[in-house]
């Protein structure tokens, strides 16, 4: 747990100073908190003497004692304010700078990095799990200094006052302790189960905002209600449970302090009694003695809230440490090359899986030489890896065996922004982040013109139906582009990817969302306008592929042909089937035909 400390600490950076800072003036501050009683002891004690036979007061001495008395209370309250100031400056700057650290490492993730965390758990993260440690440490760094040095200074000047006295103070703290510390652990175990629970919280709300029209149009949003509900309830009995068990730290504060009180009024009265008021302890020295009995407790209650909040932030310090350690998967070369040639690939007998304690090869014995140029199409059924095999020319994943080569060297000895420069890929979900269609398309390249921004939207058949919103280009898109339908939104990222003028393009099922004359137009337009990048079209629909330069046909992790449209349809099963399928056409005899597509 320390390691997981440290390696939080380390975001502090150009904020250290103020962690630093905060317990010096928290020293003071004790140190001077528990002057204040023993000064005022010697005020009684000057005082009684004056009422004595024969006494009377030194106004000068008192004089002197009274401004003792002013200093050392500005002073404590003085570290106390600029105190706070440094601990909020300190705990502020480290929850800013945790945030941008965490979220850093995650844009720094491979897809098996990102596959090993849920979203729901990444938010919480980045949400919950930093402000309770935020607010741990702001506690942590005035209570963690601050409470041992006044339960010390109290209990050494409890012995210098109250000689045998202030072995009460001792007797107590035992039990006190013991109380507070079955209370930690019974509220730790709950804390650990808590944030699990806010994992599913989180997700359920994601799924929700994300999947609202799904839930309208099915008309789900009562047994939606009803599971956030449950998960929000849970989360309530948790904390309640929690509650309760801490909630006891004040009652049993507030009885041992009446208990400190009541032996030392009794036995101190008592001891005044016996010497006739002539011994070393009289009322000056009862007084303070009180104080400094409140003193010690309230330093154990400060420590007990601190625990108390380190217990729940414990499990939230573990799972941000948790993700500030992950390596990624994926790095960069020490000696990258830094240009790719052209957009030729080749496979050779690569063979990839996604963990290394899967089963099976979602990829195996990949053998495949694509030149410069070229337009593949990619047909086959759902999980037979068609997906799984793009994905390695950009390196989101790394290969296992084999080797993989993209303009003449393995991909790995690639810069990866080089790389994925020159790889556009348009995955099967489609993204749109909130702010006009120009931004958007902006991605594919910062400094693109306007004239380069319509040429790419021309291209991918979108420039129409923009130039039809009021605001043409500066038309502004909610967050993931729901106030545009699916089809429009493919043709979007389409125009994206095109900004980045890659060398391979790869559309992942990309177009299905469109019409098949639309799709047409498309792939004319790619051909006539790119016609030295390589293009790598997975498609659904043969219609898509069909005038490819080849097409490749997979099937549960394998190629298990590769040849043209023609050539397919005479000797591959599984294209005739989806072929035959998607083209319902019977001949007199009742055999399935060819049918005439869309072009």
């Amino acid at each position: 747990m320390l390691k997981n400390f440290k390696l939080i600490l380390q975001s502090l950076r150009e904020y250290k100073i103020y962690a630093i800072l905060t317990p010096l003036l928290m020293m003071v501050e004790a140190a001077c908190d528990c002057a204040l009683p023993y000064i005022m002891s010697i005020f009684v004690t000057i005082i009684q003497k004056a009422d004595l036979p024969g006494g009377s007061i030194d106004l000068n001495q008192i004089g002197v004692y009274t401004g003792i008395f002013l200093a050392i209370a500005v002073i404590s309250l003085l570290c106390g304010i600029f105190g706070a100031k440094t601990a909020a400056k300190a705990s502020v700057g480290l929850a800013q700078n945790l945030r941008a650290d965490v979220f850093k490492q995650i844009e720094s993730f491979s897809f098996a990095n990102i596959d090993r965390f849920s979203t729901s758990s990444l938010v919480t993260r980045l949400t919950t799990d930093i402000n309770n440690t935020f607010m741990t440490f702001n506690l942590g760094i005035r209570i963690i200094v601050r409470a041992p040095l006044m339960f010390i200074f109290a209990t050494v000047l409890s012995f210098v006052l109250g000689g045998v006295m202030a072995w009460i103070f001792i007797g107590v703290i035992p039990l006190v302790c013991l109380g507070f510390l079955f209370m930690l652990r019974k509220a730790t175990k709950i804390f650990t189960r808590v944030f699990k629970r806010y994992d599913k919280l989180n997700e359920s709300i994601q799924e929700n905002v994300a999947g609202i029209r799904v839930v309208k149009n099915f008309v789900r949003e009562d047994y939606e209600t009803q599971k956030m509900g449950k998960a929000s309830d849970a989360i309530c009995e948790e904390f309640k449970k929690a509650e309760v068990i801490i909630s006891f730290a004040s009652p049993i504060m507030n009885l041992s302090i009446h208990i400190v009180n009541m032996l030392v009024c009794g036995l101190g009265a008592y001891l005044i009694y016996q010497n006739g008021g002539k011994g070393d302890l009289g009322p000056g020295q009862l007084s303070a003695l009180l104080t400094y009995g409140v003193q010690i407790l309230m330093a154990l209650l400060m420590v007990t809230i601190i625990l108390g909040m380190l217990s729940m932030s414990l499990e939230s310090v573990r799972r941000i440490a948790e993700v500030l350690r992950e390596e990624t998967t994926i790095h960069n070369p020490t000696d990258p090359i830094m240009q790719l040639k052209d957009g030729s690939v080749k496979f050779n007998k690569v063979t990839f899986k996604y963990s290394k304690s899967a089963k099976r090869n979602a990829l195996d014995e990949i053998n495949l030489d694509i030149k410069s140029g070229d337009f593949i199409g990619i047909i086959g059924s759902t999980g037979s890896g068609k997906s799984t095999l793009v994905s390695l020319i950009s390196r989101l994943y790394d290969i296992t065996t084999g080797e993989l080569i993209v303009g003449g060297h393995p991909v790995h000895q690639y810069d990866l922004r080089t790389l994925r420069d020159n790889v556009a890929v348009v995955l099967q979900k489609n993204v749109l982040f909130s702010g006009t269609i120009a931004d958007n398309l902006r991605w594919g390249d910062l400094n693109a013109t306007e004239e380069e921004i319509v040429n790419a939207a021309k291209i991918a058949q979108a420039d129409e139906f923009v130039q039809g919103f009021p605001k043409k280009y500066e038309t502004y898109i909610e967050q993931g582009g729901t106030n545009v339908s699916g089809g429009q939104r493919q043709r979007l990222c389409i125009a994206r990817a095109l900004l980045k003028k890659p060398k391979i393009l790869i559309l992942d099922d990309s177009t299905s969302a469109v019409d098949t004359k639309t799709d047409a137009l498309i792939r004319n337009a790619l051909k006539d306008d790119l016609p030295n990048t390589t293009k790598i079209v997975i498609a659904q629909r043969t219609s898509s592929v069909e005038d490819a330069t080849k097409i490749i046909v997979m099937d549960n992790g394998h190629i298990d042909q590769i040849g043209t449209h023609e050539e397919l349809l005479k000797t591959n099963k599984i294209y005739q089937e989806v072929y035959h399928t998607q083209n319902r056409v019977k001949d007199d005899n009742g055999g399935a035909t060819h049918a005439t597509h869309a072009s």
